[in-house]
């Protein structure tokens, strides 16, 4: 049984309904809100195996959005006009209202809104030798201009063999040490706060046949900048470099964040108009 009942209705598309998905939210609120490195949730059985697995039945083969640099491999994230209408239901459910009730309950944060864009969302999809470096996530939506909170992601893999590769690594706020290893296992959900320093990723090549990905589901939520957090830097996603590991360190970024902090905006503004809008995620 899983741990969020969808409702399935005489058309066939699944629904959450609210007051169970706050009740569940409540049931975990302490779980999440104290874990460590930083608040965060990992839960098997998150949706029923049967709308995930058609899910993977219809899982896109067309070309979505390709990475394809040292710190970001062989990763393509489908948008949900790429998917197909089922597929589509599902990731606006997990925008709906019912769905952010959950959240509120279980993370303590309240005016989260969903991202209609799905801006760096929906499906992603990583094959052999791919992988994902260690990160913390921007921090600003471009559109909405609110602030980045919080990260669903919900695995697709069946039968994953540990020899593949691919856990969701959770690394201390000092870059350190990974503090929690999360394999993608088919139904597992992993929820966690972003902030500046919420570093994770999966850093090390997939190790996968190459008939087989590493697949998953990913929907963010947002919320208002207040009082401090107008202060804040805006970031792209900063990818880190850990320790004793031959990871490339991103100095083009860098210098990117020192530019933000330091070069006054009227400047910023014009070199901004000489070069194309680019969006990391």
């Amino acid at each position: 049984m899983s741990i969020l009942e969808l409702e399935e209705t005489a058309v066939g598309l699944p629904f959450f309904n609210e007051e169970q998905a706050r009740e569940a939210g409540r049931a975990r609120a302490d779980e999440y809100q104290n874990a460590e490195p930083f608040p965060h949730i990992v839960i098997d059985d998150f949706v029923d195996s049967t709308f995930l697995r058609k899910v993977i039945a219809e899982f896109p083969s067309n070309s979505g959005r390709t990475f394809a640099r040292a710190q970001e491999l062989k990763k393509t994230q489908f948008h949900p006009a790429e998917c197909s209408p089922f597929i589509r239901h599902l990731l606006n459910e997990l925008n709906s209202q019912a769905f952010l009730a959950f959240l509120r309950e279980m993370t303590g944060m309240k005016g989260l809104v969903a991202d209609p864009y799905y801006t760096g969302g929906g499906l992603h999809e990583t094959k052999q030798g791919g992988l994902l470096g260690v990160h913390a996530d921007f921090n600003m939506h471009p559109k909405m201009k609110l602030q980045r909170r919080i990260n669903l992601l919900i695995y697709l893999n069946e039968d994953w063999d540990e020899s593949f590769g691919g856990n969701l690594e959770l690394w201390d706020r000092g870059m350190t040490a990974c503090q929690k290893s999360v394999a993608p296992v088919l139904g597992r959900a992993v929820m966690f706060n972003t902030d500046l320093d919420s570093y994770h990723g999966h850093p090390d090549p997939l190790t996968c046949p190459p008939e087989v990905s590493r697949r998953s589901i990913a929907t963010y939520y947002y919320t208002a900048f207040e009082g401090s957090e107008r202060l804040a830097p805006k970031r792209t996603t900063a990818f880190q470099a850990r320790p004793g590991t031959s990871d490339k360190f991103d100095f083009k970024l860098h210098m990117r964040h020192f530019l933000r902090d330091w070069v006054p905006p009227i400047i910023q503004r014009k070199l901004n108009a000489r070069k194309p809008n680019d969006i990391d995620t």
